[in-house]
């Protein structure tokens, strides 16, 4: 019989990462060694039990998912990663991925689905749902937003009016104006309030 998939779980809710736990206990070629509740901890895990597979929430205390992702993968380049997590956002999928995910699945998935990913991962492949992978194709095919425009956008989010925003990032009204301008278009919205509400979906700003 062949060695049991070693598995890490990095997830901020108890009760999420414990029936994670018992369902994946329940199958005889997994073997979870270890869990954490923050971004740092899980690093720190991984780094001591160097497990097969590791299951990352992208939203955690400390240090979110990406960078955790980002920084498990400049030490050991082969680790095997799947985002398992609520957000759907076209730039959560990009950024998780770019950072060297595996694996992107949605917490509403059957756990079928979700052994089925663990095995294909393991063996070196990719898991991507068709619905996922739609959202990525949209964002890679759009215009991207520079920086500073993402600054910007951040700003728009919180409310704050084209004089706050040139104080805050230190550029002039007419600048802000010129790169909200850009962003609308990019965006394809018309107005402020609905930049806010695409960023916000798209997972291109997050409120923490």
């Amino acid at each position: 019989m062949s060695e049991a998939i070693r598995i890490l779980i990095v997830e901020d809710h108890a009760v999420v990462r414990q029936g994670l736990v018992a369902l994946l206990n329940t199958v005889p070629e997994f073997s979870v060694v270890a869990q954490a509740a923050d971004g740092e901890l899980g690093l720190t895990l991984f780094r001591e039990h160097q497990p097969d597979v590791t299951l990352m929430d992208l939203r955690l205390p400390k240090q979110n998912g990406v960078e955790t992702i980002g920084k498990i993968r400049a030490e050991f380049p082969e680790a095997r990663i799947i985002v398992l997590t609520t957000f759907d956002g076209d730039e959560d999928i990009y950024r998780a991925l770019q950072a060297g995910a595996k694996g992107y699945l949605l917490k509403g998935m059957d756990g079928d689905v979700l052994m089925e990913a663990i095995r294909a991962v393991h063996a070196g492949k990719s898991r991507v749902p068709a619905t996922v992978a739609e959202r990525l194709a949209g964002r890679l095919s759009g215009p991207v937003l520079t920086e500073r425009e993402t600054d910007v956008l951040k700003q728009i989010v919180l409310g704050r009016s084209n004089k706050e925003i040139g104080m805050a990032l230190f550029i002039s009204e007419a600048t802000v104006k010129t790169h909200i301008n850009n962003l609308l278009g990019k965006l394809g919205v018309s107005d402020r309030t609905q930049a806010a509400t695409t960023a916000l979906q798209r997972g291109i700003v997050h409120l923490d």
